[in-house]
């Protein structure tokens, strides 16, 4: 059940932060939530491939690599599928921060109604 909501507040996510970030288009709320899971199964293969071979930098950097390559997972989704695109890098980037922002928010607002 956990991770149906955590797939429904990333689909969430990503359809507002397509609405508030100009560049980013996204057709409806079902190619949000297939966009969300390609993002996620993106960072969790290619992703974690990417940031085990830039370790180095993104030590030196202080993670700024691992959001890069967030940001390239991203480009890279919205290259393949239809309906969910974005216009480059500083769009992605910014949808980014939006998506971790707004589930950031949503992950609050819904995780304090558990006891």
């Amino acid at each position: 059940m956990r991770l149906i909501i955590e797939i429904l507040i990333m689909g969430l996510a990503v359809f507002l932060g397509a609405r508030l970030v100009p560049g980013v288009h996204v057709d409806g709320f079902g190619t949000a939530i297939i966009a969300a899971l390609l993002i996620a199964l993106a960072n969790a293969t290619i992703g974690f491939i990417l940031r085990l071979l830039t370790f180095p930098i993104n030590f030196l950097t202080l993670g700024l690599m691992s959001f890069v390559i967030t940001v390239l997972m991203i480009m890279l989704v919205a290259n393949a599928m239809q309906g969910f695109s974005t216009s480059g890098f500083l769009a992605s980037a910014i949808l980014a921060i939006a998506i971790a922002l707004i589930k950031a928010i949503l992950g609050t607002l819904i995780g304090s109604g558990k006891s």
